[in-house]
């Protein structure tokens, strides 16, 4: 049987940036020659892209951690270091990206060759060359390159199909799809014979066309996670038009009618807004003896209830009534505006803004048991991760920034005495009043 992925969980690290350099010129002939260090190339991003090849989310069943490669670090001459190539993803048409930290669609890859950056590689360190000035000609400062985007990213699979099948298991879904389509899903007398979504393209004889999409496991309680419906009802969403098909082969006359109300009663409980999309009703096995007079029940049953839609009586057996069907489905595709999603009218780079979580104060002092002070905090933590430590000048400037934010404010606050040690990460120093 073939694997069914529509929902997954990856993860995706970006590239950090390059080391900015600290250099001077030292040529012959070249008097003052000035700082030279050049800046360190962009890391690589993190982008998914549409591939029309693909139909589930398997590929990412076994490979779920992603990095990109960092960017290169600054040289000599004030050459600035490669930028990273980015990192591509192929996934299907139809996926939807999850932030799983933020809880929000970050963006719905619907188009051929849509492209979504979900992590950003980090900008190069500046090399000295970027800090000369007339107090300081020659300065031994530096950057390192800023550390790349990480993602918790949600993947989820919606079939794109114009048209859904609906209905309880064995009405007949499989066998119409395979009947006015290439699709070739499996069919069987039992139910939930169909375990994944099958998906075929009709083609009419005037040159209209359009996809149409069978959804398995819809029972009773299918949006509580009954049956298999849970799973799929999400491909539900961005269909057009909805074919319900009821089953009037039954020895029961009441299975009809129970079962239609049943089924969009899941469809409301899951989305009420799938109720408001055109749905055409069509009664399935009308080649059975017990067909017509089920029909006839099913029909009165609805007009007691100021009900009475257009039913399309079909048998996809014997191919009765199949081909109308198809033509009054692709005349209301025809009058049914495209669904609004988050797709674009065009294939681009997608370049998310997305809701930073709150990242709290700009640092945050604690201290350890053995009295080392600990400074911590987003914005603390980013500046120093892109000093360059190895270089006197550029702790003094790190010194600097701190004081600016008002570390040495809060730490004297806090009791903080001469000599004392403060940690940030893994680095540690004294503390001179």
């Amino acid at each position: 049987m073939t694997t069914f992925v529509d929902q997954i969980k990856i993860e995706a690290h970006a590239g950090k940036g390059g080391n900015g350099m600290v250099a001077f010129r030292r040529e012959k002939y070249v008097p003052n020659g000035g700082p030279a260090g050049g800046d360190g190339g962009r890391g690589g991003s993190i982008v998914l892209k549409v591939d029309e090849g693909l139909r589930t989310l398997m590929d990412f069943r076994y490979h779920r951690i992603f990095k990109a490669q960092n960017g290169q670090n600054g040289m000599s001459k004030q050459m600035t270091g490669a930028a990273a190539e980015d990192t591509v993803i192929a996934v299907p048409q139809g996926t939807t990206v999850r932030d799983l930290d933020t809880g929000q669609i970050i963006g719905d890859l619907v188009e051929k060759g849509q492209t979504l950056v979900v992590a950003k590689g980090g900008r190069g360190g500046r090399g000295n060359m970027r800090f000369a000035s007339a107090k300081n000609p020659a300065p031994e400062i530096a950057e390192n390159g800023e550390p790349g985007e990480d993602r918790y990213l949600e993947l989820e699979l919606k079939m794109l199909a114009d048209v859904g099948l609906v209905g309880f298991p064995s009405v007949g879904k499989s066998t119409l799809l395979s009947v006015v389509t290439g699709a070739k899903p499996k069919i069987a007398a039992y139910e939930f014979t169909t375990l994944v979504p099958n998906l075929g393209m009709v083609m009419l004889p005037d040159g209209r066309d359009f996809a149409m999409a069978d959804m398995p496991g819809l029972i009773d309680g299918a949006s509580k996670g009954v049956g298999l419906g849970l799973q799929f009802l999400r491909h539900i969403e961005r269909t057009r038009v909805l074919l319900h098909l009821v089953d009037m082969g039954s020895q029961d006359p009441e299975q009809a009618i129970e079962r239609y109300h049943a089924i969009n009663h899941e469809l409301a409980n899951y989305d009420p807004e799938l109720l408001k999309r055109p749905q055409i009703v069509v009664a399935t096995k009308m080649d059975l003896p017990e067909a017509k007079a089920n029909l006839a029940h099913f029909k009165e049953a609805l007009a007691k209830k100021g009900q009475e839609p257009e039913i399309f009586e079909i048998s996809a057996v014997t191919h009765q009534g199949v081909q109308e069907l198809m033509q009054k489905t692709a005349n209301l595709l025809d009058a049914t505006p495209a669904f609004d999603s988050l797709s674009h009218d065009e294939a681009e780079t997608v370049n998310y803004e997305i809701k930073a979580p709150d990242e709290g104060p700009a640092f945050e002092i604690s201290r350890d048991p053995d009295g080392t002070w600990v400074l911590s905090g987003a914005k603390l933590e980013k500046l120093f991760k892109m000093t360059d430590l190895t270089h006197e000048e550029s702790q003094l400037r790190f010194a600097r920034q701190l004081r600016h934010m008002g570390v040495d404010e809060a730490l004297r606050a806090k009791g903080i005495k001469d000599g004392d040690l403060v940690r940030i990460e893994d680095f540690a120093f004294e503390f001179i009043q």
